[in-house]
C-alpha cells in the first residue's frame, strides 16, 4: 500500500526522525492558513499524489509570500499532474502539502527495501539527491553506498557511520545523520514497511539533517497490524478495477494492453503475459484467480477484466493441478452464463483431467476456442482480435 508525502512524514516523526514543519491542505484557504500557523518568510507548496518527478511537472513550487501561497495553491490543486510514473493520463491534485521552506547546503538519498537476491533489508545512501535513483544506479552505480541488515542483529550504529563517512559527512551532520538512519530504520521495520525512500535527504545549513522529501509503501499482508496506517489508504489515488478486484481476493493489476488475461498462478500470469506479446498481442492485466479457479472466482474475474473498455478478447489459461480442469471447465461455463460475454474467448485447460475439460467446453455450446498448448491459445487469441 502507498501514501502520500506528508503521512510519511506524520509516521517518521512519530519515530524521531526529523522533517520540515508543515501540514496537509485540501483547499486554497487551508493552504494559506498552514502557511500561517508555520510562521516565517517562505514556504513550499507540494501537490500530492501517489507518484515522484511532481517538481518536474509543475507540482511542486515555492512561496515567498502568503498572497503567492494563495495564488500557487490555486494553481496546483485541480490541476492534472502528469510525470514519469503518471503515464499520459496523469492524476487529479486533490490535497496539498505546504511546509516551511529549508536552508539546504546538500542534498543526498536514501532509502531502504528488501534486497531479495540476499533475503535482507537493505539500507541505501548516495551523494546524488534529488536524482532518480534509477537514473543514478544506471550511469554512476558506484554512487550507491549500500549495507545489508542481518535479521538476526538489525541494523548497527557502525553501519550507520559508515554510511555517514561515506557521504563525506563530518561534524554535527555527520552524528545527525547517523541519528536519522537509526531512527528511518527503526520507522522501516517497525511499521512493516516494503520501502522507505528518502530523496532529497537534507544537509541545511546548520548541520542539521531533515527528510525532505518521504515516499513510504507497506507490506499489504501486514496491515492488520497497522490499523492507523490502513485508515492513511486513499482510493482515489489507486486503479478502480484493482480495488473492486481486491473485494474478491483476486491478484490483478491493471496494463494498457487489449487482451485480458485469466491465470491461476502468479508465475503462469507472467509467462502469459510474455506469451501473448511473443505472438503479437498486448496483454491487458495480470489476473491470478488463485488455486481453487472456482464459479465464483472466474465469474468475479471476468466481471473485472469486461470492465476494461481495451479489452477485446479474453484467454483463459488454468493448469490443474491441485485443482482439476474438468471442475474449471463447468467453473467457466457457469461463469459465462452468469456474465454477458460478447468478446471472443480462448481457453487453455492443461493438467489433471484435461481432456474431459475440454469435452465440456467443446460440448457447452458457448463460442469458446478450446486451445490445445500454451502457444496455439496465444495465437487464437491474437488472432481474434485482428480478425
Amino acid at each position: 500500500m502507498k501514501i502520500h508525502e506528508y503521512q510519511g512524514k506524520e509516521i517518521l516523526r512519530k519515530y524521531n526522525v526529523p522533517t520540515p514543519q508543515g501540514g496537509v491542505a485540501f483547499s486554497v484557504d487551508e493552504a494559506v492558513k498552514v502557511a500561517q500557523s508555520i510562521g516565517g518568510s517562505v514556504w513550499v507548496v507540494k501537490a500530492q499524489i501517489h507518484a515522484g518527478g511532481r517538481g518536474k511537472g509543475g507540482g511542486v513550487k515555492i512561496a515567498k509570500s502568503l498572497d503567492e501561497v494563495r495564488q500557487l495553491a490555486s494553481q496546483i490543486l485541480g490541476m492534472r499532474l502528469i510525470t514519469h510514473q503518471t503515464g499520459p493520463e496523469g492524476k487529479i491534485v486533490k490535497r496539498l502539502l505546504i511546509e516551511q521552506g529549508i536552508s539546504i547546503a546538500k542534498e543526498l538519498y536514501v532509502g531502504i527495501t528488501l534486497d531479495r537476491a540476499k533475503s535482507q533489508n537493505v539500507v541505501m545512501a548516495s551523494t546524488e539527491g534529488g536524482v532518480e535513483i534509477e537514473k543514478v544506479a544506471a550511469e554512476t552505480p558506484e554512487k550507491i553506498l549500500k549495507e545489508t541488515v542481518n535479521p538476526s542483529i538489525g541494523f548497527k550504529d557502525f553501519q550507520a557511520r559508515k554510511l555517514a563517512f561515506g557521504l563525506g559527512l563530518s561534524g554535527d551532520a555527520l552524528k545527525n545523520a547517523v541519528k536519522f538512519l537509526m531512527a528511518l530504520y527503526r520507522t522501516y521495520e517497525e511499521t512493516d514497511a516494503s520501502l522507505a525512500e528518502i530523496n532529497p535527504l537534507v544537509i541545511t545549513t546548520d548541520g542539521n539533517v531533515i527528510a525532505l522529501d518521504a515516499k513510504m509503501n507497506f507490506d499489504d499482508n501486514a496491515l492488520f497490524r497497522h490499523s492507523d496506517i490502513l485508515a492513511m489508504r486513499d482510493l482515489d489515488e489507486e486503479e478502480p478495477l484493482e480495488i473492486e478486484a481486491s473485494k474478491y481476493n483476486l491478484n490483478y493489476i491493471k496494463l494498457d494492453g487489449n487482451v485480458g488475461c485469466m491465470v491461476n498462478g502468479a508465475g503462469l500470469a507472467m509467462a502469459t503475459m510474455d506469451i501473448i506479446k511473443l505472438a503479437g498481442g498486448e496483454p491487458a492485466n495480470f489476473l491470478d484467480v488463485g488455486g481453487g479457479a472456482n464459479v465464483e472466482t472466474v465469474s468475479n474475474g471476468f466481471k473485472i477484466i469486461l470492465s476494461d473498455k481495451n479489452v477485446k478478447a479474453v484467454l483463459i489459461n488454468i493448469f490443474g493441478g491441485i485443482v482439476r480442469c474438468d471442475r474449471v471447465a463447468n467453473g467457466v461455463i457457469e461463469a459465462a452464463k452468469q456474465v454477458n460475454i460478447t468478446l471472443p474467448v480462448v481457453v487453455r485447460l492443461d493438467g489433471t483431467n484435461a481432456e474431459e475439460a475440454r469435452e465440456i467446453l467443446a460440448n457447452s455450446g458457448l463460442n469458446f476456442a478450446v486451445a490445445s498448448s500454451f502457444e496455439d491459445a496465444a495465437r487464437k487469441v491474437t488472432q481474434a482480435i485482428h480478425n
